[in-house]
């Protein structure tokens, strides 16, 4: 008889726009691991320092994540230590362009590691946030390095205030500053019907946490990107920021287990014709 397991299945997509900027200077990606099926590493990064600096930093931050997430032994490797040292190194990278190009390149940075089993792993660096949605609820974000986060934390302002505060864009940590910025880190276990948002300031600021869970929750992945994007270009009036993010969500996918083997089969030998046949009654 067949019996049947579960296990977590990964759904994702991501998207990006310039807004109306010149140039985009966002990056995002959801790197598949190289040996392990349904083990995966996403980033979003928001580059800063002018026409090219901004994109050479949030540049770093892809290449470090990449060439570090390819060389990870899941199962082996300490998941929350390969993020430090992505951000680590990325850091240390981007502080080394900004003295070779003369320029001041630094980029915020969001990264989450899953595993297929749910567990994760995520970190972060600016005010590129993680969301964890689960029953259409937000479960859990990151905190923002940022001015208003900590007028919010003090209860000076609420969410929606900090949002549209004038000092909402003045970051407190990035990567490539003069000092190593501070590193936050969470780590949970994810379940079947639980989704992530990742994504830049250019999303989060035209959204409350419902409005984003409802949209997570209610739509696929690609869907949930391509709307988000379309209403924060709309509730841009023309002055929006680049907008770049990432949506995974998981379910449940019943895995048919193999049937047992046959048991060995028995070989007779063939009967003899040329044996005596039983004599019949007389």
């Amino acid at each position: 008889m067949k019996t049947a397991r579960t296990r977590l299945q990964l759904q994702a997509s991501i998207g990006t726009h310039r807004g109306d900027r010149e140039y985009q200077q966002d990056r995002v990606e959801v790197l598949a691991h190289p040996r392990l099926r349904g083990a995966l590493l996403a980033v979003v990064a928001d580059g800063m320092g002018g026409r090219s600096g901004g994109r050479l930093a949030a540049d770093q931050v892809m290449i470090t994540a990449t060439q570090l997430f390819e060389r990870y032994i899941p199962g082996s490797d300490d998941p929350q230590e390969l993020l430090r040292t992505i951000l680590q190194e990325a850091h240390t990278m981007i502080r080394l362009t900004a003295i070779s190009a003369e320029q001041e390149p630094h980029s915020t940075v969001a990264c989450v590691l899953l595993h297929p089993d749910g567990a994760c792993w995520w970190a972060h660096v600016g005010d590129s946030r993680i969301h964890l949605f689960r029953e259409g609820r937000l479960q859990r974000r990151t905190r923002d390095h940022s001015y208003v986060q900590d007028l919010v934390d003090s209860g000076e302002l609420t969410e929606a205030m900090a949002r549209n505060h004038p000092m909402s864009n003045v970051l407190t940590a990035s990567l490539g500053t003069a000092e190593a910025p501070p590193l936050s880190f969470d780590a949970l276990q994810l379940q079947a019907g639980d989704a992530l948002l990742l994504c830049t300031d250019g999303v989060w600021h035209y959204f409350g946490d419902h409005e984003l869970a409802s949209t997570v929750d209610t739509l696929e992945p690609r869907e949930a990107c391509e709307t988000l994007i379309g209403k924060a270009r709309l509730r841009a009036g023309g002055r929006g920021d680049n907008l770049s993010l990432a949506v995974i969500r998981l379910s449940a996918r019943a895995v048919t287990a193999p049937p047992p083997p046959r048991p060995p089969r028995i070989e007779f030998p063939p009967l003899d014709d040329g044996a005596p046949t039983r004599p019949g009654k007389g």
